[in-house]
């Protein structure tokens, strides 16, 4: 029977819920017809990475391709230092972040701080998507508490609406309780495995003191990683909220 891009989504990660990724070799296991797409979509340079980088580094030792897709470049991110020159560092770094991670980044080009969403973005970045084919998207808990966050959130969903749901949709959060607010999560993934592949990859995010991203009491992902681990009894773990119920992901990789 041939092998559809869904199909294969449903057989190929069929463990990476509760079960992790054990049974799976990496991508050499699969064909380049085969393999699933997913995309990431953030705000900033570091987003995606500190969001869900240990479940997009699983998905990528199962043999997916995974492309990051930065929203904007992060210019207002470092302080006392211009636009340009901030975009260039954070720019590198979040190209050395997708190098360890083997992900394709790429930069949608809008401003850091002054983040729109009309229908010349909505266009732009349903076309960045679509062109990806992805069967997975994530993106950020559209009730965030920074703008930016919430201008990716709001851009993915329409793309997704305009693809006719054709890829499924999960929200990751970022700083739980002090920007990412009101999240329930229907959906755990095991990092324990692959943690210190993410953590490698937010500190490639040095312009962002990435110590203060893993262990402030405002924004300790540390201490995310081991709360979801311990709702699904596994040492760390990451947490989605799925548009639209539970199934697609979890399921996916339960069967």
């Amino acid at each position: 029977m041939a092998v559809s891009r869904r199909n294969f989504a449903k057989n190929a990660v069929a463990t990476i819920g509760s079960l992790g990724l054990s049974s799976f070799t990496g991508a050499n296991q699969f064909t380049d017809q085969q393999k699933m797409k997913v995309v990431c979509v953030g705000g900033h340079p570091d987003d995606p990475e500190t969001g869900c980088g240990g479940t997009l580094a699983k998905l990528i030792a199962a043999g997916c391709d995974v492309t990051i897709i930065y929203l904007t470049t992060g210019e207002a991110g470092i302080v006392g230092v211009s636009h340009k020159d901030a975009a260039a560092t954070r720019k590198a770094e979040a190209e050395a972040a997708c190098k360890i991670l083997n992900a394709k980044p790429i930069f949608a080009g809008q401003v850091d701080g002054d983040t729109l969403v009309n229908t010349e973005w909505i266009k732009k970045l349903s076309e960045l998507i679509a062109n990806e084919k992805p069967s997975v998207v994530f993106t950020h808990w559209p009730i965030d508490s920074h703008k930016d966050h919430q201008a990716a959130s709001f851009l993915t969903i329409q793309a997704w609406m305009r693809a006719n749901k054709k890829f499924d949709l999960y929200f990751f959060e970022v700083c739980s309780g002090s920007q990412t607010t009101g999240f329930r999560p229907d959906t755990y993934i095991d990092i324990s495995d692959v943690q210190h592949l993410k953590k490698k990859a937010v500190y490639c995010h040095t312009s962002q003191d990435p110590d203060a991203i893993y262990s402030s009491k405002d924004c300790n992902h540390a201490m995310m990683e081991k709360f979801r681990g311990i709702e699904m009894n596994v040492n760390a773990a990451e947490a989605f909220v799925k548009m639209e119920g539970a199934s697609g992901l979890q399921n996916m990789m339960n069967k």
